[in-house]
C-alpha cells in the first residue's frame, strides 16, 4: 500500500512539476484581442508579449527589455514565485525519488526512507503554495485591470481572460499540493 501510495504522489509531482516549468517558461499568462473584429490575438507572459495575426497566422514577439528593467509588480512577483516554486518542487522529486520504497538507496533504513518522502511531501507543499500565490496574484491583477477599463468606460472592445499558461500554473500548483498531502498525510 505505501509503495503503491509513493508511486502514485510521485507520478503526480512529476506531471505537476513539469506543468509548473512549462507555465514559468511560456509568453501566454493574459490574452487579449485588441479589437472587437478580432484581428489579432494578444499573449503576455512573465518574459516576452506575442501578437498573432488571425487572418496569416504570422506571430511577432516582443522580449521585455531586461530582467533588471522596471517592471509591473504582478510580472516581478509571479517571476519571483513561479521559479521558487519550480526550485522547491525540482528538490522535492529528487528527494522523493530517493525515498521511494522500490529504489535501493539506503535500503536496509526504511525509517530514513519514510522521512525523506515526509520531507519532500513537506517541501512540494511549500512549492504548490508559492505556485499558486504566483498564478492567484497574476490571475487577480488580470481581472483588476479589466475592471479598471470597465469602470472608467475605456473598454473599447478590448478583453482580457486569463491565458493558459496561468491556468497551467494553478493546475501545476494543485497537482504539486495533492501529492503533498499523499506524501504528508497519508503515508503515515
Amino acid at each position: 500500500m505505501s509503495a503503491a501510495l509513493q508511486v502514485t504522489a510521485f507520478g503526480l509531482a512529476l506531471l505537476s512539476t513539469l506543468f509548473l516549468l512549462l507555465a514559468t517558461c511560456t509568453d501566454c499568462w493574459m490574452v487579449n484581442a485588441d479589437d472587437s473584429l478580432e484581428v489579432s490575438h494578444k499573449c503576455r507572459g512573465l518574459w516576452r508579449e506575442c501578437v498573432t495575426n488571425m487572418q496569416d497566422g504570422v506571430r511577432t514577439c516582443d522580449q521585455y527589455d531586461s530582467i533588471l528593467a522596471d517592471h509591473p509588480v504582478k510580472i516581478v512577483v509571479t517571476r519571483t514565485l513561479m521559479i521558487t516554486a519550480d526550485l522547491l518542487a525540482g528538490l522535492a522529486l529528487a528527494t522523493l525519488v530517493l525515498g521511494l520504497d522500490c529504489i535501493t538507496f539506503l535500503k536496509e533504513d526504511p525509517c530514513v526512507k519514510l522521512k525523506m518522502c515526509y520531507g519532500a511531501g513537506l517541501i512540494l507543499c511549500a512549492g504548490s503554495i508559492l505556485g499558486l500565490i504566483g498564478s492567484v496574484w497574476y490571475a487577480v491583477d488580470v481581472y483588476v485591470e479589466r475592471a479598471m477599463l470597465v469602470s472608467h468606460n475605456i473598454f473599447l472592445g478590448v478583453h482580457y481572460d486569463f491565458g493558459w499558461s496561468c491556468w497551467l500554473g494553478m493546475a501545476g500548483s494543485m497537482g504539486c499540493f495533492v501529492a503533498s498531502v499523499l506524501l504528508t498525510c497519508c503515508l503515515y
